[in-house]
């Protein structure tokens, strides 16, 4: 959520920053801005009425015991509660509208980040080279089904379109990317979490996607009660709850985290030929990092969050490309996002395999997530989260670019101890 103070000092500079996305939210800010002054207005008031309460509170004892008659001032003072009581319904109402026109705002873009759609991203590297070969390469679906490792067809009857079934060597590999990753990040100093996967609306809340995004996840109801949950669309949304509330120990910060979780979108795509197979889904992996800093701390924990995700892109020895995104293709809560693409060779295109993002203290203002700074002043933590990594574009990447002449695929030097092996070939 924008600070509203920042919003009525610079409105004009809000409106500009937005339009960067694309969006022209003009009259929604315009619209906050009426709300404020209404709200501050009758603020206002109701302080001055409270002020005369307590006046004629203190004056109504000394009347009656100099033996006066106060019956004057307490029927002025029964009207009075009357109208507080009136005017304080008014300034619920209107910061109860307040609220939900800056809900509609999006994060604002970083100064640096340039303005347009995802035509505008920028490379910003490239690492090792397109790998070449020297004979006629199949794509991911091929090699998959040839060496047994996903069985897609089964996968579509079991859960429809935009499934699949990891077997033997591929359910292997899975698994040895998760553990891989794991141990990398707990090296690193991350403490590992396995969040629920049912989560309440207050976590889709705070992490910005509701009550904009509420059609994008699947929702599970219980036909008993009137509960009702959402599946996480990633561990991010559970992890930057996991504080909500809560005001930070200074000494605790950075606090850093990883998850594993499935991941559950329900918005898969149309199936195109460039996401065919693992590409695109309804359920994939995916390991999270999250972090919570102080508030002039967050640029250095997101280098940090994209050198991390990186290094293990460049340890699985893979090429690909580091991508700033333009402010319209940054996600609704993200002021910043880096993009890391590996090369899919049989589509001859980059496809994203983590998203680094800092949403400064957008979030953590939604979740009322505090610490109080050295300055002894409160303050709102910042939130940033990596993809660290998720597999089903890893896998095909792997497959693709390792694959050899004989249709068997070379297992990258890093997972072998825990696959055991060194080629995975045709059974």
């Amino acid at each position: 959520m924008i600070d509203i103070k920042y919003l009525r000092e610079k409105p004009e500079e809000v409106k500009a920053r937005i339009k960067k996305r694309e969006m022209d939210l003009d009259n929604i800010v315009d619209e906050i801005l009426v709300v404020d002054a209404q709200k501050r207005e009758q603020m206002g008031k109701i302080e001055a009425m409270k002020a005369e309460q307590n006046a004629a509170s203190k004056q109504i004892p000394q009347i009656k015991k100099a033996g006066g008659d106060a019956s004057e001032i307490m029927a002025k003072m029964k009207e009075l509660v009357a109208e507080i009581k009136e005017g304080d319904s008014k300034i619920a109402e209107l910061e109860e509208k307040q609220t939900s026109l800056l809900l509609s705002l999006p994060n604002l873009p970083d100064e640096d980040v340039v303005a347009g759609g995802k035509e505008q991203n920028e490379p910003v590297r490239y690492f090792g080279e397109k790998p070449v070969f020297s004979f006629p390469m199949k794509n991911h679906v091929e090699l998959c089904e040839s060496l047994g490792m996903i069985d897609y067809q089964r996968g579509a009857k079991l859960g429809g379109a935009g499934s699949w079934v990891y077997r033997g060597w591929g359910a292997r590999m899975e698994w040895a990317l998760l553990n891989f990753f794991i141990n990398e990040h707990i090296n690193d100093g991350f403490e590992f979490i396995l969040p629920p996967h049912m989560l309440g609306y207050q976590c889709g809340y705070v992490a910005g996607q509701f009550p904009k995004f509420t059609d994008e996840v699947y929702w599970i109801e219980n036909p008993t009660s009137n509960d009702k949950r959402f599946m996480l669309p990633t561990a991010e949304t559970a992890l930057v709850n996991l504080h909500r509330d809560e005001i930070m120990p200074i000494e605790e910060l950075p606090r850093k985290y990883i998850a594993y979780t499935p991941c559950y979108r329900r918005e898969a795509g149309s199936y195109r030929s460039e996401e065919r197979g693992m590409i695109r889904g309804h359920q994939f992996n995916k390991v999270e990092m999250v972090q919570y800093t102080e508030d002039d701390k967050s640029d250095i924990a997101f280098k940090e969050l994209v050198e991390k995700a990186e290094r293990l892109v460049q340890e699985l020895g893979l090429h690909y490309r580091l991508s700033k995104l333009a402010a319209g293709d940054c996600s609704f809560s993200m002021a910043r996002t880096y993009d890391i693409e590996v090369w899919i060779p049989s589509m001859e295109i980059y496809k994203e395999v983590s998203s680094a993002s800092n949403a400064r203290d957008y979030q953590a203002r939604r979740g009322n997530v505090r610490y109080r700074g050295e300055d002894k002043k409160m303050h709102f933590a910042h939130t940033l989260n990596a993809s660290g990594l998720a597999t089903s574009r890893v896998i095909p990447a792997i497959v693709e670019q390792y694959q050899n002449e004989d249709g068997s695929v070379t297992v990258p030097e890093v997972l072998r101890p825990y696959l055991g092996i060194d080629v995975i070939k045709k059974a």
